[in-house]
């Protein structure tokens, strides 16, 4: 394993003279980008539509080519999934990242051609590795494998020939690695992909235990589960009894901020490395490339077209968009990409700030919308309202104002999402009212029902009842009283809950 080792860590750092070329020259990288992404676009579907043979520069494609939603691209995607090819890029599309968040529909499905895969996806994953051994010279990672937490995938029911598939995006990368990165990963794709995520951590945990794993990557909350699991088989005190060559943790999909001092008691060591990543359905965006910084690096050569649109443009009908060598620093801005999947001017949902334009780094500053994503689960206030409302229905209850927000894991204990409602009439039993806010959140967002399958990673919500003029006052003390200042109805962090707890407390 020692011989691998170095051969992998020689391969993959030879990567990173290609990366100071797109750090060094960014927008000429993203213009040959964009002239390939419009050169291999024009014979699709979508293509002919817009004239792409007659687009020449960046500015007519942004003249003809509107933004679109996923609910105005779906259209296009809903063919593919029935079977039909070449509707939004040139070559075939056989799988398709399946992930929840949008408004009209309980999944959303993401078209991934061959070229997202190998041009984006994988690259990504490498450029991964290729960082983190330029980083860590003196690494071992190759010496054992490497343990990824991946979702499940399945055949796409909606094509009647049975030819295509679609799962997490985790699912279908992992299914799809090249042999090499198959040797170095562990459980078996078997385990790896099971359907059935209490049952997965259980399976991973028994294969895993006796295995020289050396780095994990996926999800905090989800590794933090099998930790704890393999912990408690094994009847150790931390996982270094069990992997004691473990060094690096590759997170994504949620703040891993809150997971931190939780990872320091499971991983008790200062050589414990973490470095995260931000790869989404649409494409993999942005690494850490730094030891000291956590902004993450905006990556240019992945065969994806960014824009951006300042927030201060959001509401507007026809928002202006920019391309990547307007934008400046600590504006926030939402993410529109072009990409060798075929979204066209798609507007992912994330904001973004850049720390950085001489190399552009960015951090994920939130969603478009209110949402809360602690634990994947990915719940937007469109969810959040609908649930309300069938709980309302249901019970006979009138809301004046609500809020929610996660409750974190901590010594032990599973996390949730708690809420604070003010009722204008109460509903015939709150404890009803709380099954029911859960059993119409699980119906409408397919990743909040994935975490709260046997509550093995969400328990159910609690719910306070808040008195009458509770978020008037609440309000009024934050000086956000007025027309223009709502109540934000979801947080991904407690800042807001938390004080309103206070004021419930003081009251």
């Amino acid at each position: 394993m020692k011989i691998i080792n170095s051969i992998l860590s020689w391969a993959l750092r030879k990567r990173i003279h290609q990366i100071e070329l797109f750090l060094k020259y960014p927008h000429d990288v993203q213009s040959e980008v964009f002239d390939q992404l419009i050169k291999m676009g024009s014979s699709s579907e979508f293509g002919k539509k817009y004239d792409f043979k007659t687009i020449k520069d960046y500015n007519t494609f942004r003249e003809r080519v509107p933004i679109h939603s996923y609910e105005e691209m779906y259209p296009y995607i809903e063919r593919l999934m029935r079977g039909e090819q070449q509707i939004l890029w040139p070559t075939e599309v056989k799988w398709f990242a399946k992930s929840s968040g949008t408004t009209g529909a309980r999944s959303k499905f993401i078209p991934m051609t061959n070229e997202a895969l190998e041009d984006c996806h994988f690259k990504g994953g490498k450029d991964m590795l290729s960082i983190y051994v330029n980083n860590y010279p003196e690494t071992k990672l190759f010496e054992g494998r490497g343990l990824a937490i991946g979702g499940s995938h399945q055949i796409n029911e909606f094509d009647p020939s049975a030819s295509s598939y679609y799962g997490d995006v985790s699912a279908v990368i992992m299914q799809n690695l090249p042999v090499w990165a198959q040797i170095i990963r562990t459980p078996s794709l078997e385990v790896a992909l099971m359907d059935n995520w209490e049952e997965k951590i259980e399976e991973m945990a028994k294969a895993t235990t006796k295995v020289n794993v050396t780095n994990l990557s996926g999800v905090p909350t989800w590794t933090i589960f099998l930790l704890q699991k393999i912990v408690e088989r094994a009847g150790v005190k931390n996982i270094l009894e069990v992997w004691p060559n473990l060094e690096a943790f590759f997170h994504g999909a949620v703040a891993f901020g809150p997971y931190r001092e939780l990872f320091k008691e499971l991983i008790p060591t200062p050589n414990m490395n973490y470095m995260e990543t931000y790869n989404a359905s649409e494409g993999f965006f942005g690494l850490q490339d730094q030891t000291d910084n956590h902004d993450l690096l905006l990556m240019l050569d992945y065969g994806i077209f960014y824009e951006f649109i300042p927030m201060s443009e959001w509401e507007k009908e026809q928002p202006h968009a920019i391309p990547l060598h307007e934008v400046e620093k600590d504006v926030n801005y939402a993410m529109v990409i072009s990409t060798n999947a075929g979204l066209w001017r798609y507007k992912i949902g994330d904001t973004v700030k850049f720390q950085s334009t001489d190399p552009y780094r960015i951090t994920i500053s939130g969603r478009t919308k209110h949402f809360i994503n602690a634990f994947g689960e990915e719940v937007i206030i469109e969810n959040a309202e609908k649930a309300v409302s069938r709980a309302c229905s249901a019970t006979g209850a009138l809301i004046d104002n609500f809020t929610a927000a996660p409750i974190y894991i901590e010594n032990g204990k599973r996390g949730g999402h708690e809420w604070v409602i003010e009722f204008k009439s109460m509903p015939d039993s709150v404890e009803r009212f709380r099954i029911i806010l859960d059993e119409a959140l699980r119906e409408i967002n397919s990743d909040y029902d994935a975490k709260r399958h046997k509550d093995i990673a969400l328990l159910p919500p609690e719910v306070h009842v808040a008195p009458e003029g509770t978020f008037y006052q609440w309000m009024k003390k934050r000086g956000k009283l007025g027309g223009q200042n709502k109540v934000p109805r979801l947080s991904n962090n407690r800042d807001y809950i938390d004080d309103l707890m206070s004021l419930l407390s003081d009251r």
